[in-house]
């Protein structure tokens, strides 16, 4: 079992627990295996070589991930030899049906669902609590060798991260 961080960050002001090492920038991103929308597996060398903003997200069902996952979607034009990938415990086929009915297709939504090793390796796992297993609202700008290059968790999981930085990193 992960280690645990009590209080590391919020839900309506009331303490979460997260599974798992609080990742910081200069650490090597953990490798992962999450679900992606045609069932196949995607890790974080399927896109070797480009930046990666991985946002966490608990589902895409509710305001604040709903935006998120737009905006990013958005902001990704904008970028050069960038991916944007979106995890949360949501099945694929449900972020298959979100993203259709939003016109989301710049982004990748991969799922967790199957384990709770990536919410783990990346401290976002909740532990306990009504979000129990989804994963809380977290940025990483991962560069093309690996290296995070910026993290955010974000302190109250109904806020939104700080777009800014997260784009600036993606860009620098």
């Amino acid at each position: 079992m992960a280690e645990v961080r009590t209080g590391a960050v919020t839900l309506k002001g009331g303490p979460v627990d997260l599974a798992g090492p609080e990742l910081k920038a200069g650490d090597k991103a953990p490798e992962f295996a999450l679900q992606g929308a045609d069932l196949g597996d995607v890790t974080l060398a399927t896109s070797a070589g480009k930046t990666r903003i991985i946002a966490t997200i608990p589902s895409l069902d509710t305001p604040t991930c709903h935006a998120e996952t737009k905006r990013f979607n958005d902001e990704v034009a904008n970028l050069t030899n960038t991916e944007v990938l979106v995890a949360s415990m949501d099945l694929p086929f449900g972020q298959k049906r979100w993203c259709g009915a939003e016109g989301v297709e710049s982004i990748s939504t991969l799922s967790a669902h199957r384990c709770t090793k990536f919410g783990e390796d990346y401290g976002v796992l909740i532990s306990g609590g009504p979000l129990d297993r989804c994963l809380t609202r977290a940025i990483f700008v991962v560069d093309g060798e690996g290296t995070l290059k910026h993290v955010e968790y974000v302190a109250e999981i109904a806020d939104h991260p700080n777009y800014d930085a997260a784009l600036a990193a993606a860009k620098g």
